[in-house]
């Protein structure tokens, strides 16, 4: 059949900074193998493939308002389709608002939930209570839903009981090993000090509470002596957060002179590539992670993986194959004496592999090849496409 559909994001190559970006930017070229046309609204800067829409209407505004107002610019600014694909809440009112104006049926992915992160209040203040009612109105009326692991498809049921389980379908994020490969390139790792006579451990990622970088910062005390960590982390996301994140940076810093590097400033990703390659093991104590597409950029590079067993990551990080899990309970995260156990085990199990480089050796390639099976961005998009067509079929159905 002939399909033309509407990609709406906030994020979009170049400019990315998170899961659902990356992923878009994967799906989009694979996407153009199937459809007819394929048109992509963003956000930001402007730049090529895409139509970018600033968020900066109301000026000065609330960030969620200033959303809003790119996300009527983007409804505005969609083509004739068939079906309109609108990720995460920044773009979904964009959805919802197009949706009705063209009478096409519209499909939502859940990348994350709103009343799953409630530290975002933190960030937007009442302007988390505006994208949460966003993302609500989006779900509930969807035509379909793309949950990207089994897992979340509970999380989906229990923030909205009233999405039908018929319209949920499960289409897990990918990861291009042909752009995340070993590189054994030193240039990069050399230019950041790094010893690679030594363990190496890696992580990659924003300093959000959702990323539970604290937990990994506090329990690399514990590492061994020789033990280094290198984190790939960009600004905090509010003054809270950098100031919990500062002291206990500090603090590490001072009881491992020299083991530390902090990377404030984003890499490429051929830069991120390399230094994934070179690190013993990738670390992700995320506290909350509907799959985690940083894991299988680690495991794509043949670099085992320590993660915390939330959301969807066992679905992706086979404990004891391709990586160590360490579970974490969300409900108990007030509770100092269960954290401080966490992050003890994490130590723990980041020991156990950096003392067994052949251990974690073998746990890297066994991670790459489940990369290559299990999570080809080609199936993906005819996964996502399949999705379309059920979605276009139901609006009609209406």
């Amino acid at each position: 059949m002939s399909l033309r559909v509407s990609i709406l994001t906030r994020e979009y190559p170049p400019f990315i900074y998170g899961g659902a970006g990356v992923h878009v930017g994967q799906l989009v070229p694979q996407l153009e193998k199937l459809c007819d046309l394929v048109d992509v609204q963003c956000m930001g800067e402007p730049r090529e493939g895409a139509t970018a829409h600033a968020e900066s209407f109301p000026e000065g505004a609330n960030q969620a308002l200033r959303t809003l107002g790119a996300d009527v610019s983007m409804a505005a600014a969609i083509p004739e389709v068939d079906v309109i694909h609108a990720h995460t809440w920044y773009a979904q009112f964009a959805g919802l608002v197009g949706g009705r104006l063209l009478d096409v049926p519209t499909v939502v992915t859940a990348h994350s939930l709103e009343p799953d992160r409630p530290w975002k209040a933190e960030q937007l203040g009442g302007g988390y209570r505006v994208s949460s009612w966003i993302e609500k109105m989006a779900y509930e009326q969807a035509d379909a839903v793309i949950a990207v692991s089994e897992a979340m498809i509970a999380n989906i049921q229990a923030a909205y009981p009233s999405v039908d389980r018929s319209r949920i379908h499960v289409v897990k994020n990918g990861i291009d090993p042909e752009e995340f490969k070993p590189d054994h390139v030193r240039d990069v790792v050399d230019s950041l000090g790094v010893d690679l006579q030594h363990p190496v451990v890696v992580f990659v990622g924003r300093i959000t509470r959702q990323k539970g970088l604290v937990h990994l910062v506090r329990a690399a005390r514990e590492l061994d002596p020789e033990t280094q960590l290198v984190l790939l982390a960009g600004a905090p996301d509010t003054p809270e957060i950098a100031a919990e994140f500062d002291e206990a940076f500090a603090g590490l810093e001072a009881a491992r002179p020299g083991k530390v590097t902090w990377v404030r400033d984003m890499l490429s990703r051929e830069a991120v590539r390399q230094v994934l390659t070179h690190a013993t093991v990738f670390a992700c104590p995320s506290i909350y992670e509907p799959l985690g597409i940083v894991n299988l950029e680690a495991m794509a590079c043949e670099t085992a993986v320590v993660a915390s067993a939330v959301g969807g990551i066992p679905e992706v990080v086979v404990d004891g194959s391709t990586g160590l899990l360490v579970p974490y309970d969300p409900d108990k995260s007030g509770d100092a004496a269960y954290v401080a156990d966490f992050e003890h085990t994490f130590a723990a199990r980041i020991n156990e592999l950096t003392r067994n480089p052949e251990k974690a050796r073998d746990m890297g390639l066994a991670g790459r090849q489940r990369c290559i099976d299990e999570f080809s961005w080609s199936a993906i998009a005819a996964q996502t496409v399949a999705v379309y067509e059920k979605a276009i079929a139901a609006h009609r159905a209406r």
